[in-house]
């Protein structure tokens, strides 16, 4: 019989990591998720759709003051706002202290690993130091190891490139995690995730629907549950806006429109990024999929024939998401969910590895 490993996820957002985790299983046992905490309240019940009534819905510094389990793991990816490439990396940001709190949770959860997850800039900030200083003797965090990875999620087998810090906690009896990539394999390629779709939209809308979402501390009443595949639906375009796409090739970007069909800012820079208003390729990876995935004006978010951005469906597809995953929330909202996950994809590979190194664990001490 595998052996059950208990699982904490904290800023768990709609359950990225937790559906990595919990879509591993072997000889060597599987993960239960036992707790979470997600203060957004559609992200909170779309997790609590899919894994049930134990996330807490509120911000973890009210939930640090509750009755925190012991579990084996404690994963989650804190606030990346204040150190992502496309803010403004203000180290006054009371978002970038978040790490704190998941500390602090570490610390009483008594994990034997943990796992934090992150925009690659979080390493060379002052929270990563003192997330070091943490771990010396003494330390909040004393008596773990940190093991430093800075990995990209398409050598993971996501069908997207982004770039994302790992950081791997472990009691300094324990073995390290060795976390092989699959970079040797062929790269999974937008075709691969969305080929098979219809180019064609539900809708411009989902349906309508509402819910009651029990959660360990309230309830909460939501639009939804909707499945993956009902959120194949697109925004209404403009004719202008439809014009535009109809003048961008495969590939293509905004520099491959006509100069009367540019927008003012773009006339005037005839530089800079050749991702806004780009085309997808179908032959290789995702860019990053970020909060506003359905505005092309944002990146390179437009299908790769058709004349839209690619729909909340697509995007979830991208992230590793499965057709049956639930979700609860306005389309907005679940576009945000959407965007702040982990990539499924490289969940699952740190889960793998964890798993390796817990059944390692159990051998040694088995040999005793």
């Amino acid at each position: 019989m595998s052996l059950e490993y208990t699982t904490l996820d904290l800023f768990a957002g709609c359950g990225g990591l937790t559906q990595g985790f919990t879509s591993v299983s072997d000889t060597a046992g599987r993960f239960v998720p036992v707790a979470a905490v997600e203060r957004d309240k559609h992200a909170a019940a779309t997790y609590a759709a899919n894994f049930g009534a134990h996330v807490y819905a509120s911000g973890i510094e009210d939930w640090i003051g509750t009755e925190i389990p012991k579990v084996d793991i404690v994963i989650g990816g804190p606030p990346c706002q204040g150190f992502s490439a496309l803010g403004t990396r203000d180290p006054a940001d009371p978002r970038n202290k978040m790490w704190a709190f998941y500390a602090g949770a570490v610390q009483a959860a008594e994990p034997s690993y943990f796992v934090l997850e992150n925009v690659a800039p979080f390493l060379k900030s002052e929270q990563f130091r003192e997330l070091e200083a943490a771990t010396e003797p003494g330390g909040l965090l004393g008596g773990y190891v940190l093991q430093v990875e800075s990995v990209l999620a398409s050598d993971f087998g996501a069908a997207q490139k982004r770039r994302r810090a790992i950081v791997i906690g472990r009691r300094d009896h324990l073995p390290a995690v060795d976390l092989p990539s699959v970079a040797s394999a062929a790269t999974r390629t937008v075709k691969d995730a969305i080929g098979v779709l219809a180019t064609k939209p539900l809708g411009s809308a989902l349906p309508p629907r509402e819910t009651t979402i029990d959660v360990a501390n309230l309830s909460l009443d939501v639009p939804g549950i909707f499945e993956t595949h009902e959120l194949h639906v697109s925004r209404f375009y403009t004719d202008l806006s439809l014009e535009r796409f109809r003048h961008i090739p495969p590939g293509g970007n905004r520099f491959d429109l006509p100069f009367d069909l540019q927008a003012p800012c773009w006339q005037k820079h005839t530089t800079g990024s050749g991702d806004v208003m780009g085309r997808l390729h179908w032959d290789r990876p995702s860019v990053t999929i970020r909060t506003e995935f359905w505005k092309p004006e944002k990146g390179r978010y437009l299908h790769p024939t058709a004349d839209r951005a690619i729909t909340h469906m697509e995007a979830a597809l991208l992230q590793g998401f499965p057709e049956d995953y639930r979700w609860c929330g306005t389309r907005a909202s679940i576009g945000r969910q959407i965007g702040n996950a982990v990539p499924v994809e490289l969940g699952r590979s740190v889960a793998r590895a964890l798993l390796a190194a817990l059944g390692a664990a159990a051998a040694e001490r088995n040999a005793r």
